[in-house]
């Protein structure tokens, strides 16, 4: 155990977290704290963050989807081919 600055007991991780965040990024603040997790919290941790990314890019993906189908009801694309696509920017 460490005093902190207001004579507090600060544990190695707390401060450790402390100097991450004064000198160092939300990002290395994150890293410190799940470091001082057990391995299989960490493992668990981990997980979640994979469930929550892809659960992120599936929403991503779908709101693309939903913008491209608007787009299309209101005429503002078109279906083709490449080869159409290619075709018709030859002749602008």
């Amino acid at each position: 155990m460490t005093t902190g600055r207001f004579g507090a007991k600060v544990s190695p991780v707390e401060m450790s977290l402390l100097t991450a965040s004064k000198s160092g990024s939300r990002f290395d603040s994150v890293l410190a704290s799940v470091e001082a997790l057990a391995l299989d919290e960490q493992e668990a941790f981990l997980e979640v963050v994979r469930r929550r990314v892809a659960a992120a890019r599936r929403a991503a993906l779908a709101r693309d989807v939903a913008a491209a189908r608007r787009a299309y009801r209101q005429g503002k694309v078109r279906r083709g081919t490449a080869a159409e696509l290619l075709t018709e920017l030859r002749r602008a």
